[in-house]
């Protein structure tokens, strides 16, 4: 971003050297051309905040308004006439949430990297902390089954969702081991799940984008957990290097052997 030198700016007392007082028309007109994503955020701010304070609150004895449940309204439909599909899709669904489980504890105790499995017990704590805290009512034309996980209709935390926050961390795992086709066929099944957990009422659509969110959010973090980690022992070793610590390129693990 071109600068106006001190010379070209005005004497505002202390805004004098505010980095807004060296902008150029150039500067700004350039901002819209070189970083149309933060300008696109920019105007949705805009748009949003009249949206928020011009729209009417939900009343307390209405349910709640979510736009998922409305546009799945003909597949809830379908299910609520069809309770055997409707079982048959949530034993797949169970079985998929098992293949999420399975692939993060393989990595872990197979392979040798850690990351998703850290990553998913960061993502299961918080979801218990945030799930107990705010307990939300379960949505109205729940459709249960009993080969649902969590079995049934027991209690089980809305926010947020786990199912899908697993899937997240597993893909990501997946992409970083380049195992793209497995990465993409559980990025499509994590859309019919989804998909099926709006329809069955079984989530409301801020638990699955914040599952998506969480999933992202845990897997940086336990990257984050892993480099510390790695810092700590290379600084604590002879020259800044040790013949026991072992690092994988694409897993980013660390171990260190205890003699």
């Amino acid at each position: 971003m071109k600068k106006r030198s001190s010379s070209d700016l005005c004497n505002c007392g202390w805004l004098s050297n505010a980095f807004f007082m060296r902008w150029t028309a150039g500067d700004i007109f350039g901002v819209v051309k070189y970083h149309p994503v933060p300008c696109i955020f920019a105007a949705s701010l805009l748009f949003f905040m009249g949206v928020e304070y011009t729209l009417r609150m939900i009343q307390s004895s209405s349910p709640p308004f979510d736009l998922g449940f409305i546009a799945t309204r003909p597949l809830h439909r379908f299910l609520a006439s069809r309770p055997t599909l409707n079982s048959v899709l949530a034993g797949l669904n169970t079985v998929f949430v098992g293949m999420q489980m399975v692939y993060i504890v393989w990595t872990f105790l197979i392979e040798g990297r850690p990351r998703a499995t850290i990553s998913a017990l960061f993502m299961f704590t918080c979801r218990g902390i945030l799930g107990y805290a705010t307990q939300l009512p379960l949505p109205e034309d729940f459709l249960g089954s009993g080969v649902d996980f969590p079995v049934g209709n027991v209690s089980f935390f809305l926010f947020y969702s786990g199912h899908v926050a697993a899937s997240v961390i597993a893909s990501l795992d997946m992409k970083r081991m380049q195992r793209w086709k497995l990465a993409y066929l559980f990025d499509t099944l994590n859309v019919l799940q989804m998909i099926r957990l709006l329809s069955t009422r079984g989530h409301y659509t801020i638990d699955l984008a914040v599952g998506i969110g969480a999933g992202i959010l845990f897997d940086s973090l336990a990257g984050k957990y892993e480099e510390s980690r790695k810092k700590e022992l290379l600084a604590g070793s002879p020259n800044g290097t040790s013949n026991d610590v072992q690092v994988h390129e694409n897993g980013e693990y660390l171990s260190v052997s205890s003699h």
